[in-house]
């Protein structure tokens, strides 16, 4: 326990170091790197993604993996700008509607996982492309026109409180629920319990099936959530808006110490990898480093990781 404690403590660590270089750096870059209203700003764009790496957290803390991240946040950009379309009380109901729509797909990933075995890697990778494909049959493969509601917009854009953007208060509501439901619970200690090892868990006649699915039902929830902030922060969705987010969020996950192995892992590192990885990619935007080589540089963190925890022990079920 105690080489655990110090393993994520040491990531986190890593992580604020990081974290600091990369303010400094980018200071030396810009005078306004450091200005409140700059940091705002990063903080916001960082909520979409550290919902998102919620949910993602989640999956991983058990030895799983989602996928189906991109076009689940595509997913619920689109069913509530749709639902906005039609007004009246679909409109109303538009954010809950996509939160339903991603729930429907993370239970629907999985059942696939905990009940039918298929690795979570093939199942997910196969639900994303179902869903791309239901995604452009909606929209007969154009460009949506509907637009994002009043509420969407609100809560992704407006500061409503000490002037922060109300989606970082999204963030830290989820993320908050989140560390309670880790920390505070018999669910949580069955999360780590997984990743750990699924045979203990079962043998302690834990529900492993049930938290799996669970676990994968508020990722799709996450996802479709952060898909509506996106929609709401510009206005309208569109094709693939969840497309640049599956490798960064993973990566989120990772720096801030959670083992991809499962097991370990938590949400405040989660947090500052968030932080992170959005620094970062402002500061390969301001040096106009493109998205193909951003990408790469994502998926280099995500190896050098593996490599890093692969080393752990892990308890095979």
């Amino acid at each position: 326990m105690r080489g655990m404690i110090d393993r994520i403590d040491k990531a986190l660590l890593a992580a604020v170091c990081c974290i600091v270089v990369l303010l400094l750096g980018g200071a030396l870059y810009s005078r306004n790197f450091l200005s409140l209203d700059y940091l705002l700003q990063q903080l916001q764009v960082a909520s979409f993604l550290g919902v998102i790496a919620t949910g993602a957290m989640l999956v991983i803390l058990l030895g799983h993996i989602d996928l189906s991240i991109p076009w689940v946040v595509t997913m619920g950009g689109m069913m509530s700008t749709a639902a906005a379309g039609r007004g009246g009380m679909a409109g109303a109901l538009a954010i809950p509607f996509a939160i339903a729509c991603g729930l429907g797909i993370g239970l629907i990933n999985g059942i696939g996982v905990a009940y039918l075995r298929v690795p979570s890697m093939i199942f997910t990778l196969a639900i994303n492309a179902i869903a791309q494909g239901l995604m452009v049959v909606h929209t007969s493969g154009f460009a949506p026109q509907e637009h994002a509601t009043p509420a969407m917009h609100f809560i992704a854009v407006e500061r409503s409180i000490l002037g922060i953007p109300n989606a970082v208060w999204m963030w830290a509501a989820i993320g908050g629920w989140t560390v309670v439901l880790l920390r505070r619970t018999t669910f949580g200690r069955r999360v780590y319990g997984i990743g750990n090892s699924e045979r203990a868990v079962f043998l302690s006649r834990g529900n492993v099936d049930r938290v799996v699915v669970a676990c994968f039902a508020i990722a799709g929830a996450c996802a479709a959530f952060a898909g509506v902030l996106l929609a709401g922060y510009s206005t309208k969705a569109y094709q693939a808006m969840g497309d640049p987010y599956l490798l960064p969020a993973i990566a989120a996950v990772v720096l801030g110490g959670t083992s991809i192995l499962g097991g370990r892992g938590s949400y405040l590192g989660t947090v500052a990898g968030v932080v992170l990885v959005t620094l970062l990619q402002s500061i390969l935007s301001i040096v106009q480093v493109p998205e193909a080589a951003r990408q790469i540089i994502y998926g280099a963190v995500i190896i050098l990781m593996l490599l890093v925890y692969g080393r752990g022990q892990k308890v095979v079920s």
